[in-house]
């Protein structure tokens, strides 16, 4: 079954976008496979929106709107990006909401100081977390726990596309007291690609069997159940 609906406001401009610039890929006859070894009827490339200025002006405001209305004015003290498609979107964000941004390496270096924490973070720093995309949520545990180790503080994590069909991916997060946020999921793009004629009703009929059961159709075609990445 669905996880979630819609994202909200901020859902059908963003998957319009992610349509128009190309982002997204449907291809149910010959499904995609995953990192996670899933495999998959669709994909989205939300890197290429960096190409995009007027497209990524957009987003970014999208994003500086959800923080004031879902996390608030005051606070946040920095915006950190996940390494490395976090970085962009975080330099962006924080430079919209007048906020200090650092990221966050997967690991440490291994020369140097070590640091894992690229800017400057002092301790008690309440941080947003910001990567591209969110699909299981396992990949953000990384970064999450390498800023508490920091002495930062993590409780928000912001993405501009949440896949919103894996339970795992707020579950995960929920243990460790972070909320995740996104600006749009496939339920989104779905509408979107309906409502502008991208796809016709047999393709929306298999796109929607992926989504209301992803883990059941990868595994009918060829892919797997992940674990989390």
């Amino acid at each position: 079954m669905a996880l979630t609906a819609p994202a909200g406001p901020s859902g059908p401009i963003v998957a319009r976008i992610l349509l128009e610039i190309e982002a997204v890929h449907f291809r149910p006859d010959q499904p995609f496979t995953l990192t996670s070894g899933r495999t998959s009827p669709v994909y989205i490339d939300c890197r290429k929106i960096i190409a995009f200025p007027r497209a990524r002006r957009k987003v970014i405001g999208l994003a500086a709107d959800l923080v004031e209305r879902e996390i608030g004015f005051e606070s946040l003290d920095a915006i950190a990006g996940g390494e490395t498609a976090g970085i962009p979107y975080a330099a962006w964000l924080s430079e919209q909401l007048g906020l200090p941004m650092l990221y966050v390496r997967k690991k440490p270096k291994g020369f140097g100081r070590g640091a894992q924490i690229e800017g400057h973070m002092p301790t008690g720093t309440r941080c947003l977390l910001v990567e591209d995309l969110a699909t299981d949520g396992g990949s953000k545990v990384n970064f999450i726990n390498a800023i508490r180790q920091g002495e930062g503080k993590v409780e928000h994590a912001l993405v501009v596309f949440h896949y919103g069909i894996f339970p795992q991916s707020t579950a995960i997060l929920k243990e460790l007291g972070v909320t995740l946020h996104g600006l749009a999921t496939w339920w989104d793009v779905l509408d979107a690609a309906k409502e502008t004629g991208r796809l016709d009703a047999g393709a929306q009929a298999k796109v929607r069997a992926f989504l209301e059961d992803p883990e059941s159709w990868s595994v009918a075609h060829g892919g797997k159940v992940a674990q989390q990445s």
